[in-house]
C-alpha cells in the first residue's frame, strides 16, 4: 500500500531568506523538525531538496525499505564532507521510529545486537533525510514487527566496473548474466547503482543458500568469460574486467536500495531500468539519473522493481535450484 502523503508536505529548498534554522512540519501526523533547508549538501542542491526528493519518491521507495533494517550512510557537511555508516539508532530517535533489534556477532563495535532503523513509513524516511542520509542501504532479507527474522527472499550481483571498464561493460556482462540464471529458471531485474556500475535482483523463495548460489554463478560467468568477468575480490584482478560481487548476499552486508540518493559530484540515484533500454544505451551517460529523472521516469513507467515485491506483478519467487 502506497504511504499517505504528509499532512505538511517539507519545503523545497527555496524558502523565503527569513527562514528560521529549524521548522516544524507534520508529516502522517507525527512533528519532524527540520533544520538548515538551505544547506547544500550537493553542490548546487540543498538539505530541502533532498527532502522534497524522498517526499515524491517515497511511494516507489518505500516498499523496497519496508521490513528490512537500514543502515544509512550520512553526510551532515554533504558529499564534499565526511561521512559514515549508521546502523545503530541514534540516542535522539523518536519513539514513534520502528526499530529491530538484529544479531551482529563479529561487529566492530564489539556488540551481539545492534538497533537497527526500519523505514517503514514516510515520517521515518523524511526523518533519515533531514539526518543527511542521503544513501539508505539494506539487506536482503527481512524482520517482523515481532523481531523474527526471515531467510533472504532476493538475491543480488553487483556489476563492478574495474577501469579502464566501465558501465557499457558491466551492461555486456548483465545480459550474459541474465541468461545463465535464466537456464536455471530464474529472472532478475536490473538497476543501476547510482555511480559506476549495474545491480542485478532475483527474487527467490525464502532460503538461505542465496550466497552459496551467487557465488557459483559468479564463478560461472567469470569461467565462461574470462577476459571480460572476474568473480574473485582482489583488486589487481578486476583491471579492465567486470568483478560480479556475490557477496553482498551475506546476512550482515547491504545494497543500496532503489531509488536511492548516491554521494557524488551531482545527484545521482540507483534507478530501475529495463532491459531493452539497457541494451539499447549508447554511451555511460544514457545510465545515469538524477532525481528529476527519476521521477519522470516513474510517472511515465511506473516502478520497474516491482517484481521484486511481494504484491508485484511478477509470476511468483522461484526457488533457487
Amino acid at each position: 500500500m502506497s504511504p499517505e502523503p504528509p499532512r505538511s508536505e517539507p519545503p523545497r529548498s527555496e524558502p523565503p531568506r527569513s527562514e528560521p534554522r529549524r521548522q516544524t512540519v507534520q508529516v502522517d501526523g507525527h512533528d519532524l523538525s527540520l533544520s538548515n533547508l538551505r544547506k547544500e549538501l550537493y553542490p548546487g542542491f540543498a538539505k530541502g531538496e533532498v527532502i522534497d526528493y524522498y517526499v515524491r519518491v517515497a511511494p516507489a521507495l518505500l516498499p523496497h525499505l519496508r521490513d528490512r533494517p537500514a543502515t544509512r550512510k550520512r553526510f551532515p557537511d554533504g558529499v564534499d564532507g565526511g561521512s559514515f555508516f549508521e546502523k545503530n539508532a541514534p540516542s535522539h530517535t523518536p519513539a514513534w521510529v520502528r526499530r529491530a533489534t538484529v544479531p551482529t556477532p563479529g561487529s566492530s563495535r564489539g556488540r551481539d545486537s545492534l538497533d537497527f532503523v526500519v523505514v517503514d513509513d514516510l515520517a521515518t524516511l523524511v526523518w533519515c533525510a533531514n539526518l543527511a542520509a542521503l544513501e539508505l542501504h539494506v539487506p536482503q532479507w527481512k524482520v517482523d514487527p515481532d523481531g523474527t527474522l526471515h531467510a533472504p527472499d532476493l538475491m543480488v550481483f553487483d556489476l563492478d566496473p574495474g577501469p579502464p571498464a566501465t558501465i557499457m561493460d558491466a551492461r555486456r556482462v548483465a545480459v550474459l548474466l541474465r541468461d545463465l540464471l535464466a537456464e536455471d529458471g530464474l529472472t532478475c531485474h536490473p538497476k543501476t547503482s547510482g555511480k559506476k556500475g549495474l545491480h542485478l535482483y532475483v527474487p527467490v523463495e525464502e532460503t538461505d543458500r542465496t550466497s552459496e548460489y551467487a557465488k557459483a554463478a559468479a564463478q560461472r560467468l567469470a569461467a565462461d568469460h574470462p577476459d571480460l568477468v572476474v568473480a574473485k575480490m582482489g583488486r589487481d584482478l578486476r583491471k579492465g574486467r567486470i568483478f560480479v560481487d556475490w557477496s553482498q548476499n551475506s546476512p550482515s552486508k547491504t545494497t543500496v536500495a532503489p531509488y536511492s540518493l548516491r554521494a557524488a559530484a551531482h545527484p545521482s540515484v540507483s534507478a530501475p531500468v529495463s532491459w531493452d533500454e539497457l541494451e539499447a544505451a549508447q554511451s555511460a551517460s544514457d545510465l545515469v539519473f538524477g532525481p528529476d529523472d527519476v521521477l519522470a521516469r516513474l510517472e511515465r513507467d511506473g516502478d520497474l522493481l516491482a517484481p521484486l515485491l511481494d504484491n508485484g506483478r511478477s509470476d511468483g519467487r522461484r526457488r533457487l535450484p
